[in-house]
C-alpha cells in the first residue's frame, strides 16, 4: 500500500490508495492484547496491557493513523483491520472457498512504551484530517505551533521474565490468561492436534506444559477458546502456504 505525503511546517496531508491494513487476530503476538480486543465489543480509550498500549477506532472510519511528538510528528503509523475468526457453522454454510477470517469491526494500533517516559504525546490522522484522539480527554496545546495534542500519562513499569525454556531434550511451554479454562498447544511435533497437549494451571492464569522433544527445528500455537495464538515469549514466527502463522523454535 503506497501512502504520499507532502511535509509543511507542522501540517502532513495524507493522500492514500487504500484502506487500514488487515490482520488476523491470531498474528499478535500477545495474549493479553489478543484477549482485551476480543472483548472489546466497540472502541474504548487507549488501554496499557504488559509494556505497550493499545489504540483502538471503528472500521467505519476507513483509515486512521498514528504520530507521535518524540518522533516529530512526521511518522504515521497506520491502525491495522483485526480480522477473528469465523464461526465453523458459518464457513460449512458458504458454497465456495473464502477467507476463515471476518471484519471484527475494530481497527488499532499497538505501541510498545518508550523506556524512561513519563508521558506519550500524539495527532491521529482519521480519513486524511490531523485530530486529537476523540477517546481521550487530556490534551496540551503548543503555544509556539497553536497546535493541540493528546497526551496520555505513562503508568510505572515492571519487568517481565521470560518463561520460554525447558531441561535438555525438552520445551516448556507457558501460557497467560484466565484462570479455570483449557488451553493447549499444538504444531508440527504432534501433527497440529489441539487436545493431545493441554497445558496445567499453576498459580491462577498461569499455564504450563513441559514436552520431550529431540533436536530440530517446531512450529507451534497455543489454543483457547477456539482461538489460535502464537507464543508471546517468542518473536521467531513463520508463516504457512495459506497465510497462517505459527511460532518456530529450535532444539539443539
Amino acid at each position: 500500500m503506497k501512502t504520499n505525503c507532502i511535509r509543511i511546517p507542522f501540517l502532513c496531508l495524507i493522500f492514500s490508495a487504500g484502506f487500514s491494513f488487515a490482520i488476523d487476530i491470531e498474528s499478535i503476538e500477545s495474549y493479553k492484547v489478543t484477549d482485551y480486543l476480543l472483548n472489546l465489543k466497540e472502541p474504548a480509550p487507549p488501554a496499557f496491557i504488559e509494556d505497550m498500549v493499545v489504540f483502538t477506532a471503528s472500521t467505519s472510519l476507513r483509515r486512521v493513523g498514528i504520530a507521535f511528538a518524540d518522533e516529530g510528528f512526521y511518522k504515521v503509523h497506520w491502525f491495522r483491520q483485526m480480522l477473528i475468526n469465523k464461526d465453523p457453522l458459518e464457513l460449512a454454510m458458504e458454497t465456495k472457498k473464502v477467507s476463515p477470517y471476518k471484519d471484527s469491526g475494530l481497527l488499532f494500533y499497538v505501541h510498545k512504551l518508550p523506556e524512561r517516559a513519563a508521558e506519550i504525546e500524539y495527532r491521529l490522522i482519521i480519513n486524511g484530517l490531523w485530530t486529537i484522539d476523540p477517546a481521550n480527554p487530556n490534551t496540551h496545546r503548543d503555544i509556539n505551533s497553536g497546535l493541540t495534542w493528546s497526551t496520555l500519562a505513562l503508568p510505572p513499569r515492571t519487568p517481565d521474565l521470560n518463561p520460554l525454556k525447558g531441561p535438555p531434550g525438552s520445551l516448556s511451554f507457558a501460557f497467560k490468561g484466565p484462570p479455570g479454562e483449557t488451553v493447549s498447544v499444538a504444531g508440527s511435533f504432534n501433527g497440529w492436534d489441539p487436545f493431545m497437549y493441554e497445558l496445567k494451571e499453576g498459580p491462577a492464569g498461569n499455564y504450563t506444559i513441559n514436552i520431550p522433544l529431540p533436536p530440530g527445528r517446531y512450529q507451534y500455537v497455543f489454543f483457547h477458546r477456539g482461538q489460535r495464538y502464537l507464543d508471546p515469549n517468542n518473536a521467531s514466527r513463520v508463516y504457512s502456504k495459506d497465510g497462517r502463522a505459527a511460532s518456530e523454535i529450535v532444539i539443539q
